[in-house]
């Protein structure tokens, strides 16, 4: 892999809506829990926080309320690393709020973000030369899913990198709690046309294509101008370039902790790795071993490891504490 370049401009932008999380401390879950943990969530800030980690410049764009966790998650993103020179906390809308509980082994969430700062965002917003300055943008379908506005602010910032010749990275991240499978398909599916990176899952690929077959969905990936990385369960992962379809297997990790955040984690990676020259299948192991690791500790984005730590796991480092 090359080395970094240095600079000041961010090497990835993204942007959307981050927001504050309560967990339940046990198992009892949140009706019945005494306590709950605090931390915060959100897909493009934890890809932008797993690429500082790896040593990248990243920045995350967004809007958050002028409350106590709107200043605790802008502090907390800063505090590692990501520049949010661009992110705003104003005064007409709160923070959107996440809650989540394991009950049995299931883990529930329950998002509270309608009307939030982040649901009102809107392209003139962004800083399209901040857009235009960086190597890659990443996006996701869940600002989508927020509101019009917060879609048609997806739509403008591609076209901007488009313009740009800034790679464009679309994950469609489906979240049927947020809307109908037709308004997804209908948001969706045109940004996998435009994108550079497709970061679909398999079943996701089902929803949005409306099929079963395999051989059906594929065929329309290698329709698609750009490459498609389909995360495909089930130990392999698939790499689709026109009529090439190349197959990753990875290894299941034995000890799942919490997978919350796994497919971030693997963005992170794949990102990283096409940032440093490496082919996509390249890429893709190196995102394979940072979903790996993440697996095995809680937190949407506290387990994201250093570049010197997936360094090791692929190395087999043994690690010695005195």
């Amino acid at each position: 892999m090359q080395a970094l370049s240095r600079g000041s401009e961010p090497e990835v932008v993204t942007f959307g809506e981050s927001m504050a999380l309560f967990s339940s401390a046990d198992t009892r879950g949140l009706e019945y829990a005494q306590t709950v943990g605090k931390s915060f969530g959100g897909a493009e800030s934890n890809v932008a926080i797993g690429l500082a980690r790896l040593g990248h410049r990243a920045g995350w764009c967004g809007r958050l309320g002028k409350d106590p966790l709107g200043h605790h998650i802008w502090k907390a993103i800063r505090g590692e690393g990501v520049d949010v020179s661009r992110a705003a906390l104003v005064g007409d809308a709160p923070t959107g709020l996440m809650m989540r509980e394991l009950v049995a082994g299931k883990s529930s969430v329950y998002y509270y973000r309608r009307g939030s700062a982040a649901s009102r965002m809107a392209p003139e917003h962004l800083d399209m030369e901040y857009i235009s300055s960086a190597r890659m943008l990443h996006v996701t379908g869940i600002t989508c899913a927020l509101s019009d506005n917060s879609a048609d602010t997806v739509a403008a910032a591609v076209r901007t990198a488009k313009a740009a010749g800034v790679k464009v990275c679309f994950d469609p991240n489906l979240r049927l709690k947020l809307w109908s499978i037709e308004e997804a398909r209908a948001r969706l599916l045109p940004l996998s046309l435009e994108a550079d990176y497709f970061m679909p899952g398999l079943d996701e690929l089902k929803l949005l294509y409306d099929t079963e077959d395999e051989a059906a969905i594929f065929k329309r990936l290698s329709a698609l101008p750009g490459i498609s990385i389909v995360k495909g369960g089930q130990g392999t992962n698939y790499v689709v370039q026109g009529s090439h379809i190349e197959k990753v297997s990875y290894e299941l990790v034995e000890h799942v902790v919490d997978t919350v955040g796994a497919g971030d984690a693997f963005c992170a990676g794949f990102l990283s790795g096409i940032l440093r020259g490496s082919t996509p299948v390249e890429a893709v192991t190196f995102g394979n071993v940072m979903g790996a690791m993440v697996v095995q500790a809680f937190g949407d984005w506290e387990a994201m490891p250093t570049w010197e730590q997936v360094q090791a796991s692929l190395t087999n480092a043994v690690h010695i504490e005195r």
